[in-house]
């Protein structure tokens, strides 16, 4: 003879192992693949110039997803004046602003971008400045040791000391 009280425990144990089935999924699934970090190859940057300011001229780095699968990219990259025809850095490396953007997935076409801040080196003492030409930027990727030329003339300042550049983090237009 079966109480109230032992159906429903029976009832509440059958609940439970059918909850487990259906929790536990189908037998053989396997998790989706983890979407890779972009690296250089994936990405080509470029440089879109802006508006001035006083003293100042406001653009964005963009990188782009050349390749033909979906990676991940975020943060910070590098960026610094080149020149010299051959590479050569000049001055100090663009300083970062703001807060590090959270990692995005680019599909193959999408591309992110990051904010520049470039300060007219003639507001600056010659003295101080030693102005030089500049070829373009030097670009790189976030977490990448490798990096990319970006053609775009200027002039910089041969000091380190003195900071032109500044940039966001990389996030999505």
């Amino acid at each position: 003879m079966t109480t109230p009280r032992s159906s429903f425990r029976l009832v509440l144990a059958a609940a439970l192992a059918a909850g487990t089935v259906v929790l536990a999924g189908p037998a053989g699934a396997s998790p989706a693949p983890a979407v890779r970090t972009c690296g250089n190859a994936d990405l080509t940057a470029s440089y879109r110039g802006g508006e001035g300011a006083a003293g100042h001229t406001y653009g964005r780095i963009r990188l782009t997803n050349t390749s033909d699968r979906s990676c991940r990219v975020g943060g910070f990259g590098g960026l610094s004046y080149v020149g010299g025809g051959d590479g050569t850095q000049v001055g100090a490396a663009a300083d970062r602003t703001g807060e590090a953007a959270p990692a995005v997935t680019l599909r193959p076409g999408q591309r992110v971008v990051s904010r520049v801040d470039e300060l007219d080196a003639a507001n600056f003492p010659r003295k101080e400045c030693r102005p030089t030409a500049v070829d373009g930027f030097r670009v790189y990727m976030p977490d990448a040791t490798r990096s990319q030329f970006v053609e775009h003339t200027t002039t910089g300042c041969r000091d380190d000391e003195v900071h032109l550049l500044s940039h966001r983090s990389f996030r999505r237009p």
